[in-house]
C-alpha cells in the first residue's frame, strides 16, 4: 500500500458549522476505506476511547457482539449494558424491572431464570444484561454499570445497535428502542450514535467469521463509530467527541459479500420519503387492528422545518443502496421562522411574547 497522509478536518466546533462535523465524518469514512476493505481501518489514527454500548434486540445480539468485537479490537475500551430479552419498540421508555431476579430466562438462554435482573454474561465481565427497556438499560449503565464495576465512570461515546433493521424518518425514530437508547445518553451530556442495519436478527454464538450478514453490518458500523472518534478535535481536554446535545442516526442498506466495504456514505436529514402508520382493520378479528404505510406519504413527516433541506432523505438514501447518516438534536424546539414567529404572536395575549 502507498503511503497515504490522513486528511486533517477542520471540525473545531462552535466555530465550525454543525453540517461540517458530519462531513468530516463522512470524509474520514471515505479514508478509511481506501486503506482497507475490512475492520480496524483506522484504529492507528486516535488513542482508545471509553465506550458504553447497548441495542434494543437483546444483550445476545450478533450485531451487537460483532461491532463489541471490532471495537474493542480497535484498541478501545467497551461496555455492553443492554436488555435481558428482546426490547424492540419501546421508544425512550424508562421500564424498570419490579423484580431482583430473572422470572424466566434470558435471551437464547444465555443466563437462566432466577439469576439477578442485573448482571454480566457468564463468559464477558463487559457485557451486562438488565431486565429493562433500552433507555432503562442507558441509565443502568451510567449510574450502576460503569461507577462500580468498570475502570472508567463516564464514557466518551454511547453506541447503540447496529439494530435488526433500519430505523428511518421522524416518526420511526420515535419508536425506535435502539434511537431512545441513544437520544437518552444525549440528554445525559454524552455523545451518541445510533446504528441500525437491514439484517435479520441472529445469535451471537451463531455467528461465525466474517461472511455473515451480522459482521458485514458490524464492519460498516465500525467504519461511521471510528471515523466519528477519528475526526474529534484534538488536543482540546475534556472536549466531546460530538457537539453537546447532538447525536448521529445511522441507517445501513442490505449489504452483500461483494459490497458491504464499499457501500457509499451520505450525509442525509430524518425528512424525504419517511413513512408513518396507518391503522388497517384485521377483518378475521372485529375491532382489532394492525398497520400499515400511510400513501400517500404524509406531508407533516417530511416537511423540513430545521436543518439542511437540501440533503437527501435518509429513506431514500438508504433505498439507493447508500449509508445514510443523520444528525439529530435532543432541542424539540421549533426553529424560528415565518411561521414559528406567526404562531407565537397568536398566542402572546396569553403568554406575553413581545417577538
Amino acid at each position: 500500500m502507498r503511503g497515504t497522509t490522513a486528511p486533517r478536518c477542520l471540525c473545531s466546533y462552535p466555530l465550525s458549522p454543525v453540517p461540517l462535523v458530519v462531513g468530516c465524518i463522512i470524509l474520514a469514512m471515505r479514508y478509511s476505506s481506501a486503506l482497507a476493505g475490512a475492520a480496524l481501518v483506522l484504529a492507528g489514527f486516535c488513542n482508545g476511547i471509553n465506550i458504553l454500548m447497548s441495542n434494543d434486540d437483546g444483550f445476545g445480539s450478533g450485531n451487537l457482539r460483532e461491532l463489541y468485537k471490532l471495537l474493542k479490537g480497535a484498541g478501545h475500551n467497551v461496555y455492553i449494558v443492554a436488555p435481558a430479552l428482546q426490547q424492540s419498540g419501546q421508544g425512550g421508555r424508562t421500564d424498570f424491572t419490579t423484580e431482583p431476579a430473572l422470572t424466566g430466562p434470558s435471551q437464547y438462554n444465555l443466563v437462566p431464570a432466577g439469576a439477578p435482573s442485573v448482571g454480566p454474561d457468564p463468559l464477558d465481565s463487559h457485557i451486562w444484561y438488565y431486565n429493562g427497556t433500552p433507555a432503562a438499560c442507558t441509565l443502568v449503565g451510567l449510574d450502576y454499570v460503569l461507577p462500580k464495576f468498570a475502570d472508567f465512570a463516564v464514557p466518551d461515546l454511547v453506541v447503540t445497535g447496529p439494530n435488526y433493521g433500519t430505523n428511518l424518518g421522524p416518526f420511526v425514530w420515535t419508536l425506535s428502542g435502539t434511537a431512545g437508547a441513544a437520544y437518552t445518553a444525549t440528554a445525559r451530556s454524552i455523545p451518541a450514535i445510533a446504528l441500525s442495519a437491514s439484517n435479520k436478527a441472529i445469535a451471537y454464538y451463531d455467528v461465525h467469521g466474517t461472511d455473515s450478514d451480522a459482521y458485514r453490518a458490524a464492519a460498516v458500523s465500525f467504519r461511521v463509530v471510528q471515523a466519528v472518534i477519528s475526526s474529534a478535535p484534538k488536543g482540546k481536554k475534556g472536549k466531546p467527541i460530538l457537539p453537546l446535545g447532538h447525536g448521529l442516526n445511522v441507517n445501513i442498506p442490505p449489504l452483500f459479500a461483494g459490497n458491504f466495504s464499499r457501500v457509499p456514505v451520505v450525509q442525509t436529514r430524518f425528512t424525504g420519503g419517511a413513512e408513518v402508520d396507518a391503522v388497517v382493520p384485521v377483518p378475521a378479528v372485529p375491532g382489532t387492528f394492525t398497520w400499515s404505510n400511510l400513501r400517500p406519504l404524509a406531508a407533516g413527516v417530511n416537511e423540513c422545518v430545521t436543518g439542511e433541506c437540501g440533503l437527501p432523505g435518509e429513506t431514500n438514501a438508504v433505498a439507493a443502496g447508500k449509508v445514510a447518516v443523520s444528525l439529530f438534536i435532543v432541542d424539540y424546539t421549533a426553529p424560528l421562522s415565518f411561521e414559528s414567529v406567526g404562531v407565537m404572536a397568536r398566542l402572546a395575549s396569553l403568554t406575553g411574547w413581545k417577538g
